[in-house]
Formats: structure tokens, C-alpha cells, sequence
């Protein structure tokens, strides 16, 4: 084995990941039915590496397991879109405020192209593109806050709530970035950090309002 060669992850740690991200991204339906053996099929791997890689989503909240083996992607209620949108007002403006400090202009700058991707998403109403560039405008200011715990658990959030922000997209018919995106950037050029707290709490409970009124 030549050593200079990357490590391989296990088939339970590669499936996981490919779910993970298609659950995130919205790739796959709120409620969704999904069974070992066909997951084990579809990604050409053994029943150990698939129950596996769902053991760890369900305990994540990404897929939900009945008492008689159901799997399926969740299917939140009302309420649960309430407390989750609840959750991420209150972690994503103390990690956007923990990042101010270290947000240099190459950070804002690539954000800024971010936010370009995202518009052009919108424009080609590719939901899936849109998705992953807004997760990416976010992550990589939270990431300069140095809370990897809090970040651990906003990551969960938005796995728990993937399926259902693909819903919403298609309801809203966005064509152009979120119009709070210009005030988040605006409060970090400025070092404001009372801007930049209101900014983000209004960005990521913004949408979530339209899954409960509608």
C-alpha cells in the first residue's frame, strides 16, 4: 500500500456522508420512505454500512425511525418548524457575532461572491444550487467564530430542516439572493455587531415563517 495515499473512510462513513448532504441540500422529499436494503443497493454496499450510516442519521434527527423500522425523512409539523427556526435565532446571531472579530475583507469578499452564486441560482431556479450556496454563505462566517459546538448544532438544525427548505423554495419562487444577505454584509464592513445580530436573526427566520403560514 503506497502510504503517501489518503486514507479511505469505511463504506458506513462514505454513505453517511452522501446522505447527509443529499438531506441537507433538500435532494430528497420531506416524508420520504426509505428501506436498508434499498439504500444498501443504491450505493452498492452490505446491510452493515447502511443500517449503520442511518443509526447515525437518526440520531442527528435527519431520518426518523418508527417502532416497527420505518425509515423516513422527517416530516416536520408546524410546531417543529417554530422551535427549530427559534433555535437558529438564537445560536446563528451569537456565531455571526463570535466571527465579527476575525471577518477580514477576503471573508467578505468571498462572501459577496457567494451571494452573486445564490442569485444566479434563484434566476435559473435551481433549488438545489440555491440551497447549498446559502448554507455556504453562512458556514463560512460561522466557522470564523471558533464555536465548534454551536456550529455542531446549527449543522444539525439545518439537516433536520433540508427536506423542508427544498418545500419552501418551490412555494416561494425566490429570484434573487435573500434581501437580508445585503444587510449581513453591510453590518460586517462596518464592524456592527447590533447590525449584524438583527441582520442574521431576520435572514435565517425569515423563510421559515412562509412553511408556517402556508
Amino acid at each position: 500500500m503506497n502510504p503517501s495515499r489518503p486514507h479511505e473512510p469505511p463504506a458506513h462513513e462514505r454513505l453517511y456522508r452522501k446522505l447527509r448532504q443529499a438531506i441537507i441540500l433538500g435532494e430528497v422529499d420531506p416524508g420520504l420512505p426509505l428501506t436498508l436494503r434499498g439504500l444498501a443497493a443504491e450505493h452498492r454496499v452490505s446491510m452493515t454500512p447502511a443500517r449503520e450510516a442511518v443509526r447515525r442519521l437518526v440520531a442527528e434527527g435527519a431520518l426518523t425511525l418508527s417502532s416497527s423500522g420505518r425509515i423516513t425523512t422527517p416530516e416536520l409539523s408546524v410546531d417543529r418548524i417554530e422551535e427549530l427556526a427559534a433555535l437558529r435565532a438564537l445560536v446563528e446571531p451569537e456565531l455571526a457575532a463570535r466571527a465579527l472579530p476575525r471577518a477580514h475583507q477576503a471573508l467578505i469578499e468571498r462572501m459577496v461572491v457567494i451571494n452573486s452564486a445564490i442569485g444566479e441560482a434563484a434566476e435559473g431556479h435551481d433549488a438545489i444550487g440555491y440551497i447549498r450556496a446559502n448554507l455556504e454563505f453562512h458556514r463560512i462566517l460561522y466557522l470564523r467564530a471558533q464555536a465548534p459546538a454551536m456550529l455542531a448544532i446549527i449543522e444539525t438544525v439545518w439537516l433536520q430542516l433540508g427536506p423542508t427548505m427544498r418545500a419552501l423554495y418551490g412555494r416561494v419562487k425566490r429570484n434573487e439572493p435573500p434581501r437580508h444577505h445585503r444587510m449581513i454584509l453591510a453590518s460586517l464592513r462596518a464592524g456592527d455587531e447590533p447590525g449584524l445580530r438583527l441582520a442574521v436573526r431576520a435572514d435565517v427566520t425569515h423563510g421559515l415563517r412562509h412553511i408556517g403560514a402556508g
